[in-house]
């Protein structure tokens, strides 16, 4: 297999022209492009390059399958991506989970959570968030006594207000909510929510607000998790990079390099190697930095 021809088509390539090709390819060659890169690579080339041919919403519905697949349930990566999806996105991905494993994406959610996640995670599957940029100031404050009230002036937490809040209002709606909860509270409401809740659902709200108030700084933080420490998590990797390629990638790695000091790429230089590495780069803009590309 010639890689770096493989890698020069696909990897700089947007994902509709990537479809293209693997309907030429299967046109002309009586078999799927994904399969045949299954055949020819393996590791974590396979996984990259076949994510790549994958359509956005099958990518997301098979990373959401994959997080609750088996033994335990991966909530971090089902937190990451219901948290960041637009409603539209989000109705995409139902119904390609639905096409591909023949089950709704809410009854394999149910029954692999409880509680208080279960719920926000439902409602955030449903693709139910007001995708309205308008913002509404008598609405923001509206919403942040709601949240004061269910949680730092009661005595123990009214859970559904907050995933009533989080979950439905627009991400403009929610950062000018916030700004009125610090007002009326004097508290960030990260530190409400971490006073207030704990466990997954703790995560899951503080994803939401990390993802209204700077979306490419959360997914940032995600990818330096994912290259710190002893291994790489390559699926976090993958699906960010490849999630994320065609809409904010370049604010991702802007927002990377003010948070740590050094960018993207040199992260992934010094964790990965080989052809991996090569398509993880191209896929960053051939390890330019993001100003340049603007």
């Amino acid at each position: 297999t010639d890689e770096k021809t493989l890698i020069d088509i696909l990897a700089g390539r947007s994902n509709a022209q990537r479809q293209l090709i693997a309907r030429e390819y299967r046109a002309a060659a009586g078999k799927d492009l994904k399969d045949a890169l299954k055949g020819d690579l393996s590791g974590d080339l396979e996984h990259i390059m076949v994510a790549l041919v994958t359509p956005p919403a099958v990518f997301d519905a098979k990373q959401l399958k994959k997080s609750m697949k088996g033994a335990g349930t991966d909530e971090k990566a089902l937190t990451e991506i219901l948290a960041s999806r637009t409603s539209k996105q989000m109705k995409e991905v139902a119904q390609a989970y639905y096409t591909v494993y023949k089950k709704s994406l809410g009854d394999d959610i149910s029954s692999d959570t409880s509680g208080d996640v279960r719920k926000a995670l439902l409602t955030l599957a449903d693709g139910r968030r007001d995708e309205n940029q308008r913002v509404d100031e008598q609405v923001a404050k509206k919403d942040a006594q709601i949240l004061y009230h269910a949680g730092e002036k009661r005595w123990g937490t009214d859970e559904d207000k907050f995933i009533e809040v989080l979950c439905f209002s627009s991400f403009p709606q929610l950062k000018l909510t916030f700004d009125e909860y610090r007002n009326i509270s004097g508290k960030k409401i990260e530190d409400s929510i971490q006073g207030e809740t704990s466990g997954h659902f703790e995560d899951l709200l503080l994803a939401i607000v990390k993802c209204a108030t700077n979306t490419p700084a959360f997914f940032a933080e995600r990818l330096h998790k994912s290259l710190k420490g002893a291994g790489t998590d390559e699926f976090t990797l993958n699906r960010i990079l490849v999630s994320r390629s065609e809409i904010d990638l370049w604010d991702i790695q802007a927002e990377y390099q003010k948070l740590y000091g050094h960018s993207l790429c040199s992260a992934i230089k010094s964790d990965t190697s080989g052809d991996y590495e090569a398509v993880l780069l191209r896929i960053c803009g051939d390890g330019q930095e993001p100003e340049q590309k603007y």
